[in-house]
C-alpha cells in the first residue's frame, strides 16, 4: 500500500499525464492494466474558470474506476486556487500543480516549468490551492530551468513548507525537453532532501527501469509517461516485477489487438466515431508498431475515418 495524504494507492505504479493522450478511454485501458494512480491531461485553470468544455471534458474524472489526480496548469495564485476547487467538486482524489511543461505555448505565459524560474510565485500557487481544498495536492516539476538553475531542492522546500503531500521529478532541465539522459540522482537528492513522497520519472522504458529507479534512488514511487504509448501492458508488467517480483510474458499481437479495439471503442463512447477514430490514428499506430505489415498498413491508419475502416486494418494484422 502506497499513501500520498489519506489518498491509499494499490501499488507503487504512476502513469504520467500526458496532452493529447490521457483522455478517459485512455486512463481506462491503464486502470485494466492495474494501475495505482492516473492523471488526467493537463488541465488549464482559466479554460475551467471561464468554463470551457474541452477543458472540463479533460478535468471531469467521474466514471473513471479507481482514483484520479487531475493536474491543473496556470500562474494566477486566485485562479488556480478557483480551478482546484471546480476539479475538487468534480471529483479528482488529488490534484497536482504543473511546473514541468516545457513547451514554448505554456512557458511563453508563465506557466508549467517557468515556474521554476519564480519561486516566490510558485508558493503562492501552491498555498492558495492548498488551502482551497480538502484533497491531497502535489507538484510535479523539473530539475530546473536550465543547467545553471537546477533549484528543484529549494522548489521542494517551498511545496513541503506549504504543504504538499507529494513531489514528482522529472530530472531534466525544460532546456533539455525530453532529450539527453534523466539524471536519476536529482531523484535521490530530492528524496533525502524531503519528507513526503517523491515519484521518480524519466527513462522508465522497462519494467526492469522502475525497479532500477527505485533501488537508485529511493524514491516511493514510479511514474511512467511515454513507454506506455501502444504499451500500456508496461504498467502490470511493472507492478508484478516491482510488487511482486515476478517477470510476465509481453503480450502476444493478438492482445495488442485486443486492447487497441477496446481502446479505440472506449473513444467512440465518450467522444462519438467521428473525433475518435481521428484521435486513435496515432494510438493505433503505436499499437501495432513492430508487427508484419504495420507499416506498410501506416497510410491506411492515418486515412480511416470509421470504425469499420480500423478494424478492417486491425482485423488483417491478426489474419
Amino acid at each position: 500500500m502506497f499513501k500520498i495524504g489519506n489518498l491509499a494507492l494499490e501499488n507503487r505504479v504512476v502513469a504520467a499525464p500526458l496532452a493529447g493522450i490521457t483522455d478517459r478511454a485512455f486512463r481506462m485501458v491503464l486502470k485494466s492494466m492495474g494501475c495505482g494512480l492516473i492523471f488526467t491531461e493537463m488541465v488549464s485553470d482559466m479554460g475551467l474558470i471561464y468554463n470551457s468544455s474541452k477543458s472540463r471534458q479533460i478535468a471531469d474524472p467521474s466514471g473513471d474506476i479507481g482514483p484520479v489526480a487531475v493536474q491543473i496548469f496556470g500562474s494566477d495564485p486566485e485562479a488556480m486556487a478557483q480551478a482546484a476547487q471546480m476539479v475538487e467538486t468534480m471529483g479528482a482524489a488529488m490534484i497536482d500543480i504543473n511546473m514541468g511543461c516545457p513547451t514554448p505555448k505554456i512557458v511563453r505565459n508563465g506557466e508549467g516549468a517557468a515556474l521554476m524560474l519564480n519561486p516566490e510565485l510558485s508558493r503562492r500557487i501552491i498555498h492558495s490551492v492548498i488551502a482551497a481544498v480538502k484533497v491531497p495536492v502535489s507538484i510535479k516539476m523539473r530539475k530546473g530551468w536550465d543547467d545553471e538553475q537546477c533549484n528543484y531542492l529549494q522548489m521542494g522546500e517551498i511545496a513541503v513548507a506549504e504543504g504538499v503531500q507529494a513531489i514528482t521529478l522529472h530530472p531534466r532541465t525544460r532546456m533539455q525537453f525530453f532529450s539527453g539522459q534523466a539524471d536519476w540522482q536529482a531523484i535521490a537528492a530530492l528524496k533525502r532532501h524531503v519528507p513526503v513522497p517523491v515519484i521518480g520519472s524519466g527513462d522508465i522504458n522497462k519494467a526492469e527501469d522502475a525497479v532500477r529507479m527505485i533501488a537508485e534512488t529511493g524514491c516511493d514511487a514510479v511514474m511512467i509517461g511515454r513507454a506506455a504509448l501502444g504499451n500500456p501492458f508496461i504498467i502490470r508488467e511493472t507492478i508484478a516485477l516491482l510488487e511482486h517480483g515476478c517477470k510476465i510474458a509481453a503480450p502476444l499481437p493478438t492482445e495488442k489487438i485486443n486492447v487497441a479495439i477496446r481502446h479505440l471503442d472506449l473513444t467512440i463512447q465518450n467522444k462519438g466515431e467521428r473525433i475518435a477514430v481521428r484521435e486513435m490514428r496515432k494510438h493505433i499506430s503505436w499499437y501495432t508498431k513492430g508487427m508484419p505489415a504495420a507499416a506498410r498498413l501506416r497510410d491506411r491508419i492515418n486515412h480511416a475515418v470509421t470504425r469499420q475502416e480500423m478494424m478492417d486494418i486491425l482485423e488483417s494484422l491478426t489474419g
